[in-house]
């Protein structure tokens, strides 16, 4: 008798244990859930976050090309220069000379830095026609390359001089010295130039110059002849 009240308390007990496992069993399955659609949740957002950025970036891009960014082109005239500089807030223009050869130089390197960097508009004006617009610039230099920021001339590279003063200069060596004047997004250091290999009958431009910043449309440049 006393053993089969055993069995029977010890049956209990064993039910009570089961139940209660199965209850702790479906709250770690409800937890466990609940952390799932959690995760769900969360990389959902995350996937429309980076859908709408990738939206954003892709209007912005649209927005550039449609405003002259990602090529380097020529601009007609001196009076097409302030339309130009103020509907983008970042540009390069290379003010040149056809017979001066390092102009040629410089095409190169710009048309590929305008096709890596689309925030950033790249135009070349023939000096020859724009008398008034070097000479309010003060443009003693050829090749010049004024770099205007919100309609303001905030740099000048003059030459080769900030180039490692050779006519085999690399494109990354152009690329950091714009990158050094916050006129492109350049990813690299820039404390330190990229290494310039100078060889043998390089040609060079001995410029002295002078950087202004936030002065609209002048420069207290002093250069020698190119």
């Amino acid at each position: 008798m006393a053993s089969q009240s055993m069995d029977i308390v010890a049956k209990a007990l064993e039910q009570q244990v089961l139940q209660s496992a199965r209850m702790v069993e479906e709250q770690l399955d409800a937890e466990l859930e609940k952390l799932e659609r959690m995760d769900e949740d969360e990389l959902e957002l995350l996937k429309e976050r980076r859908l709408e950025a990738l939206k954003k970036a892709q209007k912005q891009k649209q927005e550039w090309i449609s405003k002259g960014h990602g090529e380097y082109r020529e601009i007609p005239s001196e009076k097409d220069f302030f339309p130009e500089v103020k509907e983008s807030k970042s540009v390069v223009c290379h003010f040149y000379r056809d017979s001066t050869f390092r102009c040629k130089i410089l095409d190169k390197h710009l048309a590929i830095l305008a096709k890596k960097h689309l925030e950033t508009k790249f135009i070349k004006l023939n000096v020859e026609k724009a008398p008034f617009l070097t000479e309010r610039l003060r443009i003693k230099v050829i090749p010049t390359l004024a770099l205007v920021k919100d309609g303001k001339t905030k740099d000048y590279i003059v030459g080769f001089s900030d180039l490692g003063n050779t006519d085999e200069f690399p494109t990354e060596m152009l690329e950091w010295r714009l990158g050094c004047s916050d006129i492109i997004n350049y990813s690299g250091n820039l404390l330190e130039p990229p290494t310039v290999g100078q060889k043998t009958g390089s040609k060079f431009t001995k410029v002295e110059k002078k950087t202004i910043r936030g002065k609209a449309y002048d420069s207290d440049s002093e250069s020698d002849e190119d």
